[in-house]
């Protein structure tokens, strides 16, 4: 006698996606922000395909990315384009439709709307028209990531993408550098080995993550002191494929050793365009719990050291 999972591998194909998702004609009016994969597609949910499969209209960033998600699961569901660029002509017509009862999913190219893509406006702006906001969690890079990275994650802080220039850069890694938490980013492979550089000169030596293409084929994870991270990526090249880099937050104040000091010290003199020693020594010392003026003076016995 056959049983149920030998009934639902005997279903034929061309009908499987009708199977995986249950239109609901029921649904609630509102705004859906549904989660979509960051890579395999399987890792949609079956909540998400509901929703997907019953909401009004789904506005997607790039539509050419989500007509991919909507093919392999036999959505067919309207879908237009909502971006940086319409934004500010599509948001009051998407808000007249939730003002009408409608029912709306919003969606991102991957992972959970309103990180790092154009949704926050519409969000927020729905939320003061009184409308329902409905999050429909799902696939996630920066959790993914901190999960699998074996970094402390009681306490973390998701960045998003560091600014495209060095100075800017410095300052924000400055600004960072006391946060007793474990750090998240986001950054394309072409700026990856600058901002390790910065990452190092304003963090010293603490453990880093940089994970790549998670869920995908060539998934990977490599975990090393930051030093040991920008010099790995100066030999091999910068990865390709999406990058989430996560940095370890700063050892507790008991913690700091002389080793520490110097490792900090010598990675923030490697930098390209290093601060001046007074700045140095203070931002490392309020970084490691040091005392200043020990700090200061390692400075400049590991300049004497290196100019010999």
């Amino acid at each position: 006698m056959r049983n149920a999972l030998q009934e639902a591998d005997a279903v034929d194909a061309d009908s499987a996606p009708a199977r995986l998702f249950r239109p609901d004609p029921t649904l609630d009016p509102g705004l859906y922000i549904v989660s979509t994969p960051i890579g395999n597609l399987r890792d949609i949910t079956l909540r998400a395909l509901d929703v997907l499969a019953s909401v009004d209209m789904v506005y997607a960033e790039d539509t050419r990315i989500a007509r991919k998600l909507f093919d392999a699961y036999g959505l067919s569901t309207p879908l237009n384009a909502y971006h940086d660029h319409n934004g500010a002509k599509v948001r009051p017509k998407i808000l007249g439709r939730l003002a009408e009862g409608a029912k709306i999913a919003l969606i991102s190219d991957a992972g959970t709307p309103l990180v790092s893509d154009p949704g926050f406006k519409l969000v927020r702006d729905a939320a003061q028209s009184g409308e329902r906001i409905i999050p429909v969690p799902g696939a996630s890079a920066q959790l993914a990531a901190l999960a699998a990275s074996g970094l402390p994650t009681d306490r973390f802080l998701f960045v998003g993408f560091p600014p495209p220039k060095s100075s800017a850069r410095a300052t924000l890694f400055a600004e960072l550098a006391g946060v007793s938490a474990s750090l998240v980013f986001f950054e394309g492979p072409s700026r990856l080995a600058a901002s390790l550089a910065d990452m190092a000169a304003a963090f010293g030596a603490r453990e880093a993550v940089l994970a790549r293409e998670l869920t995908k084929k060539f998934e990977e994870l490599v975990r090393a002191p930051l030093p040991e991270l920008l010099t790995q990526i100066g030999n091999e090249g910068a990865p390709k494929g999406e990058l989430v880099v996560l940095i370890g937050p700063p050892p507790a104040l008991a913690d700091a050793a002389p080793e520490d000091i110097d490792a900090a010290i010598l990675s923030a003199l490697s930098a390209e365009d290093p601060p001046p020693v007074k700045q140095l020594a203070a931002q490392i010392a309020d970084r490691l719990g040091a005392k200043k003026r020990d700090v200061y003076a390692r400075i400049l016995a590991l300049k004497d050291d290196e100019a010999r």
